[in-house]
């Protein structure tokens, strides 16, 4: 895994200056494009289009220093069709526009290059399982809500509230199958993770059932699949979101799976003052195939 990983970052070194295939990164890190979108977001805490960007204007930074070449070539050299672009992503890296960059000399943010290495972690280990599901139905109410990394999530927070007593009761009594009773459920995320993206919310339930649903409900259909189901305990709500990280960067490097497309569910069972949490978290996965250990 670490191996294919370098060779991504090789693969996009070479490439600074030409288009880069994100699915020759997947096949050089043996996996599914989707799943090393995820894993490096994870890995690197930023989306891999923003590495991308910030390393080309890294490098093209020091050529619009060096003076050798127009500000124009400079652009067409690391894919841009005008100036105009060029100076607009040049400025939203560097908080300076290329050409005040080239008169006055300004200091110039830097994007080093990422390698991944072995670090020796997670001593006190992780608890999963593997579950096989059949189809199943997602029933309850569905939100368009920002993606936030760190803290509560306001948007998620307020629509849960908006949520009368009489339809959590009707949900929690459809509910007929594990992660039993009212849980949240994440689809539709940006495969890059970025801060702010928007995903589907589902207050709902998982059920079995296939006759009519009311009207005021919202219904996602899930096919049968493989789930990871790993288990937390600890502040809330930084354990469900270091539990999610630690997935990803713990779990799926060291064992034989990756992340498939696929709603991501989430069970909490939270204490009186709010402050602690009971977590479940459900992820969808598949078997990778390994050519060999890594070193």
């Amino acid at each position: 895994m670490l191996e294919g990983l370098n060779e991504a970052m090789e693969h996009i070194e070479e490439r600074l200056c030409r288009s880069i295939d994100v699915a020759a990164l997947a096949r050089a890190a043996a996996t599914s494009e989707y799943h090393f979108r995820r894993l490096f977001s994870a890995l690197a805490g930023m989306p891999l289009s923003e590495y991308i960007r910030r390393r080309r204007m890294t490098v093209a930074g020091a050529e619009v220093l060096a003076g050798e070449m127009t500000l124009l070539d400079v652009a067409t050299r690391y894919g841009y069709s005008s100036g105009e672009a060029f100076a607009r992503a040049f400025r939203a890296v560097h908080g300076v526009g290329p050409g005040e960059a080239r008169r006055t000399g300004a200091a110039l943010r830097s994007q080093p290059r990422m390698s991944f290495r072995l670090v020796v972690e997670g001593s006190t280990g992780m608890r999963y399982r593997i579950v096989e599901k059949d189809r199943f139905r997602v029933v309850g109410r569905k939100a368009r809500v920002p993606l936030v990394h760190e803290g509560a999530n306001p948007a998620i927070a307020e629509f849960v509230r908006s949520i009368d007593e009489g339809t959590l009761r009707r949900l929690s009594g459809m509910s007929d199958q594990e992660p039993e009773g009212i849980v949240g459920v994440s689809d539709q995320l940006d495969p890059g993770r970025a801060e702010g993206t928007e995903l589907d919310y589902y207050h709902a339930v998982l059920t079995s059932a296939e006759g009519e649903v009311p009207p005021d409900l919202d219904v996602l259909d899930v096919p049968a699949g493989t789930w990871a189901v790993f288990g937390s305990s600890g502040p809330f709500p930084q354990t469900l979101q270091h539990l999610w990280r630690d997935v990803f960067t713990q779990w799926f490097p060291s064992n034989p799976y990756r992340s498939r497309p696929g709603p991501e569910i989430l069970r909490v069972g939270l204490s009186g003052d709010g402050e602690h949490a009971d977590a479940d978290l459900w992820i969808p996965v598949e078997r990778a195939e390994r050519s060999g250990p890594s070193a």
